[in-house]
């Protein structure tokens, strides 16, 4: 069991590091970081292989994650905005239309990552194409930085609480390969459990809304719509670099250049689950060759530098300046991106995944009390992996658990999916809370505490109150 307790060694030091010594997140991530790498050296990796090649692997493999430039890059375009008019104008014209309502950017940022996350289905991108344009917005109608980027991060797990994402179909193929369920029959439960995660953020926004005291838009701080509009409609082309790769990725457009490109004729690999399941090879698709994550903040700079040019530097050390000023959060938000995945990389080495399958074939309780240990369970594997890789690992087995407990296999499969939507709100190690972060330009770990309290625990809450029937789908 040396992967679960790397991974409990992992947490805590973070904790200890960054709560009880009072340093900053990027130190404490590293020291988690070395902690498991401590335990690679001592109890060795679960193949047998080297540890220190696992190490070395772990570290390439995370520098070259696509959330690690996604992340420094909406920093970055954090800057840019904040050194041009072109967000302000934008933010005039929203409150032109909806600042007369109490909450509404917080509203809006709720809404739009529901949308978002029923048509994208990728955590960090849902928040960064969202959070880009709410979270300045929210910090103007005099939200908190921190309350502003927890809302935006809370979002992010609607990518898998909502069908078709790629952690929907990882699941499924493992259960339909096993016999336990036809792949149509998730579609429903999860939609409706969308649903009421969907209303359990509404609720929630209204409820931040009011014990925040965020006040509508004051009538003499509203341009009317006309003025607003003619100053600022340019600003509406910021959501073209949201857009484009949407439309390039989802719906007919990018199934006839999928065709067009011979994309859609060529197979991935077959996937493995940790049971022993294999999945067959699927098609790739756009969205595997076009990534959102890191062309929303590429094509976003390059339309804030044209929009905002006459506001930019125009010199070599104007331009040092300026991206000097954002030093610092580069330094803390790579870091500690970086030490994430590193971690993240090393724990599958040491075997995370299998032994915490262990854990799940040995339970053996009543429904009410399974469906929340192994609620508790995937929300813990989902701190350091991804949804997908959550799923991958102990997916079919935890439906499995849960069927034997006498739950439905298709609300089974629902509420599992629920628990492993909480990935984008689950620190340290969350990707969508260090986009949010970076946004919003505040300490990460000013956003733990309320994500943990607003909606890493209350969506699990929800989960098992899905499985046990107490909220139909």
């Amino acid at each position: 069991m040396i992967g679960v307790w790397a991974l409990v060694a992992f947490v805590a030091v973070i904790i200890l590091w960054n709560a009880v010594v009072k340093r900053n997140i990027g130190e404490a991530m590293i020291l988690g970081f070395l902690a498991v790498c401590a335990f690679a050296l001592i109890g060795g990796t679960e193949d047998g292989g080297s540890a220190w090649t696992a190490i070395e692997e772990a570290v390439i493999d995370a520098m070259q994650e696509e959330v690690t430039f996604a992340g420094l890059a909406f920093v970055f375009m954090s800057y840019l905005l904040a050194a041009t008019p072109v967000l302000d104008r934008l933010i005039d014209l929203l409150n032109s239309v909806l600042g007369r309502l109490r909450g509404g950017s917080v509203y809006t940022a709720t809404v739009a990552g529901g949308i978002f996350g029923a048509i994208a289905h990728v955590g960090a991108a849902i928040t960064a194409a969202v959070g880009s344009v709410t979270v300045p917005w929210m910090k103007r109608a005099g939200v908190k930085p921190e309350l502003a980027a927890t809302v935006a991060a809370g979002g992010a797990g609607m990518g898998v609480s909502f069908p078709f994402s790629s952690t929907m179909f990882i699941l499924v193929g493992g259960l339909t390969a096993q016999g336990i369920m036809q792949s149509g029959e998730i579609v429903k439960p999860l939609a409706i459990a969308g649903l009421w995660c969907l209303g359990y953020r509404m609720v929630l926004a209204w409820f931040l809304i009011r014990r925040n005291g965020i006040a509508p838009i004051a009538a003499e701080d509203r341009l009317p719509l006309r003025r607003s509009l003619r100053s600022g409609w340019t600003s509406l082309l910021l959501f073209v670099p949201i857009l484009v790769p949407l439309l390039l990725t989802r719906g007919p457009l990018a199934e006839a250049l999928g065709t067009y490109s011979g994309v859609s004729d060529t197979m991935k690999k077959p996937v493995q689950l940790a049971d022993g399941t294999t999945l067959p090879a699927q098609p790739y698709a756009m969205p595997d060759v076009i990534s959102l994550i890191t062309w929303i903040p590429v094509l976003m700079i390059a339309l804030v530098l044209f929009l905002g040019r006459k506001h930019l530097p125009r010199t070599a050390t104007g331009w040092w300046s300026t991206i000097g000023k954002a030093a610092p959060s580069f330094g803390v938000i790579g870091i500690t991106i970086v030490a994430a995945f590193c971690a993240s990389n090393l724990l599958a080495d040491l075997g995370l995944a299998s032994q915490l399958e262990t854990v799940l074939s040995g339970l053996d309780a009543p429904g009410w009390l399974m469906a929340i240990a192994i609620g508790i369970i995937i929300v813990a594997i989902a701190i350091p992996l991804t949804a997908s890789a959550t799923m991958a690992a102990v997916g079919p087995v935890a439906v499995t658990a849960l069927v034997g407990a006498g739950i439905p296999a298709p609300v089974a499969a629902a509420a599992v999916l629920i628990f492993a939507s909480t990935e984008g709100a689950s620190p340290p190690s969350g990707a969508p809370i260090y986009v949010a972060a970076g946004i919003a330009q505040v300490d990460p770990v000013k956003t733990f505490m309320p994500l943990l309290k607003y909606y890493c625990l209350p969506i699990l809450a929800i989960g098992v109150l899905i499985a046990v029937g107490a909220l139909p789908v």
